[in-house]
C-alpha cells in the first residue's frame, strides 16, 4: 500500500567512477560459450531480457583471444553496413564485404537486433560460409532483422536462452556494489523490484548509495534499505510505455494502480474495456485471483513520483490496516510448513511492510523467520527474526529463531546460548561446536525416541493429511507459534519448538542418527524416507529423498542428504555426483554450516583427522590440539600429515581454506 512521499529523483553525479561488478553466476554458460568457440565450432547465439548480463557474459567468454567486434545501433538501421562501417570501405557489395572479412576468425555481434539489413544478410553470409566463429547477442522483445533470426531458426547456430539471474546469484554483485554485505530483504526488494535487470539494479543500487538511503545495521553489519524508492533516469526509461499514455481515462487507471495495487478486478469505478487495452499492452497484469496490477513492480514508483501533491492525496485514500491480511499470510506459510511443502509462495502484504519499514509484528517475522529457516534462507531468516525483535524485544519465538539460524550458520557462544533452555533446541549449541555425541543425547533427553508420531506431521504425501480437517484458528493459528508462554513448554503441539515437532525429531537425522528419528515420523513422510535411508546406508535412496527434498523447497535438507549419500556410495562416480550436487545445493543456503555439510570437503578423511583439521583451521597449534583431545603432540602432528596427503594440502596455511563450506 504505497505512501504518497515514497520516492526521490535522483540524478547521477557524471564524475562517479563505476567500477565493474564481479562476475558471478554465469560458470555453466561460461564454459557452453567458450566451447562453441572453440576450433572447428561455428560459435553461438545469445538470447535474453534486457539487462541480463548477455554482454558480460560474451566479455567473459571472449576475454584474452583475438576478437572483432561490431554492434547495432538504433539510429543506423537505414545504413547499409552500419555496424561494419569501420571494418568496410564505403560503396562496398555484399559479395566483397564477404571476401574482406573472410580472415577473421572470430566476430562479436553485439545487439543483433539492431542491425541494419544489409549487415544481417553479410552476419548470415559469414555463418553458412562458416570460416569465422560468431558469438551473436540478441534482446528478447525486439524484431531482428530476418537473416538474423534465421541464424537459429536455420539452426546455422545454436541458441542459448540466457534467462535473468536468480536472486541468489544478483547478492554477490549487490554486496560489492554496495560496499559491503547486503541484508536480504533488501537483496530481495532490489531483485524484485528489477527482476534480475543487472543494469537497472546497478543503477538503483548506485541511487541509494548516492542518496544515503542505505543504513547501516551495528549488529550485523550488513546494509539495510527501507523507505522510498530514488527514480533514476534509466527507471524513467523503463517505465516509458506507461508515461506515454495520454489518455485521461487509461492514465488514471494506472495511477490508481500505482497507489494502491493490486485493485479487484470487480472494482465499479474500473473500466473494463481500458483494463483490456492496458493489458492487451502489456502495462498491467490480471492474476488468478482476479487482481489487478502494474506488469512491472518499478512502473509504480515512476508514475508517483510525476503525480503532483495533490492527485498523490487523493489516490492514497484513507490507508487500510495490514492486520488480517498479515494473519492470513502467516496461516498459508504455517499450513505449507506442516505439508512440508516450503517452495516459494507470494506474500506481498509482508514485503511491502517490511520495504515501507513499518513495524512488523513478531508472530508474523517468527513464521517468516522459521519458514527462511527450513527452506535453508538462513540470512534471511535471521533478517525476518529481527524485525519481529525490533517490535517486541522479549519475542521468544523470534529470538528462537534468530538463535536457531546462528546455530545453523557454525556460530557458538553467545547468540545461541538461548536454544540450550529448550528442549527442542538444545542439541544445536554442542551440534554448532561440533560436539554431535552431546548433541544426540540431548535429543534423546528431549523424548524424541519415546512420543508417538502425531497425525498432522509433515513430509506426508498427502496434502490434506492433519491440515484441512483442523480449524486453521486453533492448530494453525500463527499466533500460537509465537507466543512466549507457549514456546516454553516442551510438550505444547502448537509449539514448533516442542519435543514432539516432526522437525526436532528430523534434526536427528540431520545429526547422523537416524534409527530414533524413524519411530517418530509418518512413515509416508519424505522426512522419514530420509531417515529410512541414511539408517540402511542406501546411497541411491538417499539421492531419491534429496531430490525430493529439493522440489519441496527444503534446499539445506537436499544439501545434507546429498552429502551423507556421499560418505555411503559405493560407486565412486554416484558419489562425485552426489557431491557436486550438495555443494551446489549449500552455497543456495546463505552461509549454512552443519554437522552433515562439513563431510564435503572433509569426507575422506578419518573422525579423527576431521576434527583435528577443523580445530587447526581455526589457528590452534599441534600443542594446543593434543591438550583440548588429550592426545600426544606427535599424534596430532600424524594426522594432520594424514589429512595433508588425502586433501592435497601443501601446508597449514591451506586448511581454512580447506575447512570453509560452500557459501
Amino acid at each position: 500500500m504505497p505512501t504518497p512521499h515514497d520516492v526521490t529523483t535522483f540524478e547521477p553525479q557524471d564524475t562517479t567512477l563505476r567500477l565493474p561488478w564481479p562476475f558471478t553466476g554465469r560458470d555453466e554458460e561460461l564454459a557452453l560459450v567458450r566451447r562453441s568457440l572453440a576450433v572447428g565450432r561455428p560459435g553461438m547465439v545469445i538470447t535474453g531480457p534486457a539487462g541480463c548480463g548477455r554482454t558480460r557474459l560474451a566479455m567473459e567468454a571472449i576475454r584474452g583471444t583475438d576478437c572483432v567486434r561490431v554492434a547495432g545501433t538504433p539510429g543506423t538501421r537505414g545504413l547499409p553496413f552500419a555496424a561494419f562501417a569501420h571494418l568496410l570501405p564505403e560503396g562496398v557489395t555484399l559479395h566483397r564485404a564477404v571476401q574482406l572479412l573472410s580472415g577473421v576468425r572470430q566476430l562479436l555481434v553485439d545487439d543483433a537486433q539492431l542491425l541494419d539489413d544489409a549487415s544481417a544478410a553479410l552476419l548470415h553470409q559469414l555463418a553458412v560460409q562458416g570460416r569465422t566463429r560468431l558469438l551473436v547477442l540478441v534482446t528478447d522483445g525486439a524484431r531482428p532483422p530476418g537473416a538474423v533470426a534465421r541464424l537459429w531458426t536455420g539452426e546455422l547456430l545454436p541458441r542459448l536462452a540466457l534467462e535473468p539471474l536468480p536472486r541468489e546469484d544478483t547478492a554477490p554483485l549487490l554486496d560489492a556494489g554496495a560496499g559491503g554485505p547486503l541484508e536480504p530483504l533488501a537483496v530481495n526488494r532490489l531483485h524484485r523490484l528489477c527482476r534480475g535487470d543487472l543494469r537497472l539494479l546497478r543503477d538503483l543500487l548506485d541511487a541509494l548509495r548516492e542518496q544515503s538511503l542505505l543504513t547501516r545495521d551495528a549488529d550485523t553489519d550488513e546494509r539495510t534499505w527501507r523507505g522510498r524508492v530514488p527514480v533514476t533516469p534509466a527507471l524513467r526509461e523503463r517505465a516509458a510505455a506507461v508515461l506515454a499514455r495520454t489518455c485521461p481515462d487509461e492514465r488514471e487507471i494506472l495511477d490508481r494502480l500505482a497507489f494502491a495495487e493490486p485493485l479487484p478486478l470487480a472494482a465499479d469505478t474500473l473500466d473494463l474495456r481500458i483494463l483490456e487495452r492496458l493489458e492487451a499492452d502489456g502495462l498491467l497484469d490480471v492474476g488468478d485471483d482476479t487482481t489487478v496490477r502494474l506488469a512491472h513492480p518499478l512502473h509504480g514508483p515512476v508514475l508517483r513520483a510525476e503525480a503532483g501533491r495533490l492527485r498523490a492525496r487523493r489516490l492514497t485514500g484513507r490507508r487500510r490496516s495490514t492486520a488480517s491480511a498479515l494473519d492470513a499470510e502467516a496461516a498459508e506459510l504455517t499450513r505449507r510448513i506442516e505439508r512440508a511443502d516450503v517452495r516459494t509462495t507470494p506474500t506481498p502484504v509482508g514485503e511491502w511492510v517490511v520495504a515501507e519499514g513499518e513495524p512488523v509484528p513478531a508472530r508474523y517475522a517468527a513464521v517468516r523467520a522459521r519458514f527462511s529457516r527450513l527452506r535453508g534462507e538462513l540470512r534471511e531468516a535471521a533478517a525476518w527474526a529481527r524485525e519481529g525483535l525490533a517490535a517486541a524485544p522479549q519475542d521468544r519465538a523470534c529470538r528462537t529463531e534468530l538463535a536457531l539460524a546462528a546455530a545453523q550458520s557454525g556460530q557458538t557462544g553467545a547468540p545461541i546460548d538461548l536454544l540450550a533452555e529448550h528442549p527442542g533446541t538444545a542439541a544445536w549449541p554442542p551440534a554448532a561446536r561440533g560436539d554431535l555425541d552431546t548433541a544426540l543425547k540431548t535429543l534423546e533427553e528431549a523424548g524424541t525416541g519415546t512420543d508417538a508420531p502425531g497425525t498432522d506431521a509433515p513430509g506426508t504425501d498427502d496434502p490434506g493429511t492433519g491440515t484441512d480437517t483442523t480449524d486453521p484458528g486453533e492448530a494453525h493459528d500463527p499466533h500460537n507459534a509465537s507466543d512466549p508462554h507457549n514456546a516454553s513448554d516442551p510438550h505444547n503441539s502448537s509449539d514448533p519448538y516442542n519435543a514432539r515437532d516432526p522437525y526436532i525429531a528430523y534434526d536427528a537425522v540431520r545429526l547422523g542418527d537416524p534409527r530414533r528419528a524413524v519411530r517418530l515420523l509418518p512413515s509416508d513422510g519424505c522426512l522419514a524416507r530420509h531417515a529410512r535411508a541414511l539408517a540402511g546406508g542406501d546411497g541411491p535412496a538417499l539421492d531419491l529423498v534429496a531430490a525430493e527434498l529439493e522440489e519441496r523447497g527444503f534446499l539445506l535438507f537436499a544439501a545434507e542428504a546429498y552429502a551423507q549419500a556421499v560418505r555411503v556410495h559405493r560407486d565412486a562416480g554416484a558419489a562425485r555426483t552426489a557431491r557436486t550436487r550438495a555443494v551446489a545445493l549449500a552455497r543456495r543456503c546463505q552461509g549454512a554450516r552443519t554437522p552433515a555439510l562439513s563431510g564435503l570437503v572433509l569426507g575422506e578423511l578419518t573422525a579423527r583427522q576431521r576434527q583435528i583439521v577443523t580445530l587447526a583451521a581455526t589457528g590452534l597449534s599441534n600443542r594446543q590440539i593434543a591438550e583440548r583431545l588429550t592426545l600426544s603432540v606427535r599424534t596430532v602432528g600424524n594426522h594432520l600429515y594424514g589429512a595433508y596427503t588425502r586433501l592435497g594440502a601443501g601446508d597449514r596455511g591451506a586448511l581454512p581454506w580447506l575447512v570453509e563450506q560452500p557459501a
